[in-house]
């Protein structure tokens, strides 16, 4: 499956059927090379339109399958992702820089979330109760919502729809998909898997355009009952804004800038291992990636020797060869913002302690170098918004008061880490942290059957885990008053 060969047979699936976009031609760049992949014909406003109409005519065929029909289903399109695990890694690979390794582990992830809905698909119990009134009954049904938005980016293609598609789907519910433009052919290949599977015609309509053409449109209408989105603050805040004119229901998975704290009785060892690996995964693009260390005063400097160590071990290259830890970043732009705050924090007085600039070997692509800053004054970009690339910070702490005082300090509150060797220690920096995800002496923040999700200006809202499907259901109470002379 070529990336060139999707974007041309496939680009817009509107009432199951695909077709091309009726807007010029958007170029995708290999983030590696920065040569063209293909062209993606945009979607405009009245094919985003007629996804809405396909989707909401859907309702019906979505509402007359049985949670046990909808399992199935599921259970089919989770076969395939699995099975096409390592085509769809090669695409994501080639779209977006991450390493190949790392994207097929991203489809096999995708792969269980959605069997894990196909599970909860037949678990959604409503309740039946004695009234006040003898003989009469109480019910409560939980019901599908309608016709649900996917806003998904780029950074986890494959995890992230199938993470919104899978509770939406084993609700009952048609869906609307707005991809990230940089990973289009690989949402392509993930919504045919659905396809395949045999989900109805208009369950499921993907529109691949420009935000100005596609999220207006999707915002006004008022047929779409929830928007479920993952990116930014900024445009989180501008999605919240527009929900309110149709009072969509809106989940939010926003950015995060998650603070790491190493405690004197910490494994240095294994956290110098786990920190070059967790920091630098997907080039740092992860929105619950650690990024800002605070280590205890008495082992700071054994903690830099040694993660400097781990870091500089990392193979920076191709993203399609398996020995690779570290692709380009996804665009231009991220590479840039990244320089950006390096330099700003070396004027400030930071010390790089390893990275800091565009690696010699590569003349082409988006690379950076897998960086550490320490020293930072308090103002320093870095520390206060989030790098989301290659970039991390360390800096000293002596007591538990001054540092989660520091880790709460930003209005982030996605994820937060704490290693120690310590249960007391564990639980009393945990209890004191704002964090939806907390990892002790981890950096694994999310599984399919775990909720994931922040708060503050993280967003609401949990994806995965056994609560997630209730954001893609609406409750009915019904009062079952029987007549005196009712049989």
């Amino acid at each position: 499956m070529e990336l060139e060969d999707l974007y041309v047979s496939h680009g817009q699936f509107i009432g199951g059927a695909w077709r091309r976009g009726a807007v010029d031609a958007c170029v995708m760049l290999n983030p590696a090379t920065e040569e063209p992949l293909g062209e993606v014909a945009q979607a405009d406003a009245a094919q985003v339109a007629e996804a809405i109409a396909a989707a909401y005519a859907a309702r019906s065929s979505m509402r007359a399958l049985t949670a046990w029909n909808r399992s199935a289903l599921l259970r089919r399109a989770a076969s395939l992702i699995d099975e096409r695990a390592e085509t769809l890694g090669r695409l994501v690979a080639l779209e977006t820089g991450k390493p190949v390794r790392q994207a097929v582990g991203e489809a096999k992830a995708s792969a269980e979330s959605v069997d894990w809905f196909a599970d909860e698909a037949r678990r959604v119990f409503g309740l039946s109760y004695e009234s006040r009134v003898k003989g009469d009954r109480y019910l409560v049904h939980m019901e599908p919502l309608g016709v649900v938005a996917a806003f998904v980016p780029w950074n986890f293609p494959l995890l992230l729809l199938a993470r919104k598609m899978a509770p939406a789907l084993a609700a009952g519910n048609a869906l609307v998909i707005r991809p990230s433009s940089e990973a289009a052919g690989t949402t392509m290949a993930l919504v045919k898997c659905f396809e395949d599977a045999g989900f109805p015609a208009g369950a499921i309509n993907l529109v691949v355009g420009r935000p100005a053409e596609v999220t207006p449109t999707i915002m006004s209408d008022p047929r779409v009952a929830k928007v479920s989105f993952t990116g930014s603050v900024p445009i989180g805040r501008q999605i919240v804004r527009q929900s309110a004119t149709t009072l969509k229901r809106v989940s939010m998975e926003l950015g995060g800038h998650a603070p790491v704290i190493v405690h004197a009785d910490a494994d240095i060892d294994a956290f110098a291992r786990l920190a070059a690996a967790g920091k630098f995964r997907n080039a740092g693009q992860v929105c619950a990636a650690p990024t800002r260390f605070y280590v205890h005063e008495s082992v700071a400097a054994q903690v830099e020797e040694k993660l400097v160590a781990a870091t500089r071990a990392l193979n920076v290259g191709s993203p399609l060869a398996d020995t690779t830890d570290l692709g380009p970043l996804t665009t231009a732009r991220r590479r840039a913002a990244i320089e950006e705050m390096v330099e700003q924090a070396v004027a400030g007085g930071a010390r790089v302690m390893t990275g800091g600039r565009r690696p010699a070997s590569s003349e082409r692509g988006y690379f950076y170098e897998p960086t550490w800053l320490t020293q930072l004054q308090p103002d320093a970009s870095v520390l206060n918004d989030e790098p989301f690339g290659p970039l991390g910070t360390l800096a000293p702490f002596s007591t538990l008061d001054e540092v989660v005082t520091e880790a709460n300090r930003l209005p982030f509150a996605l994820a937060a880490y704490v290693f120690t060797r310590s249960l007391a220690k564990a639980h009393a920096t945990a209890d004191r942290l704002e964090a939806g995800v907390i990892g002790i002496n981890t950096f694994v923040a999310s599984t399919a059957d775990t909720p994931f999700g922040g708060a503050k200006d993280s967003g609401y809202g949990r994806e995965g885990g056994p609560y997630a499907i209730r954001d893609y259901l609406d409750t009915k109470f019904i009062n079952v008053a029987m007549p005196a002379d009712a049989e």
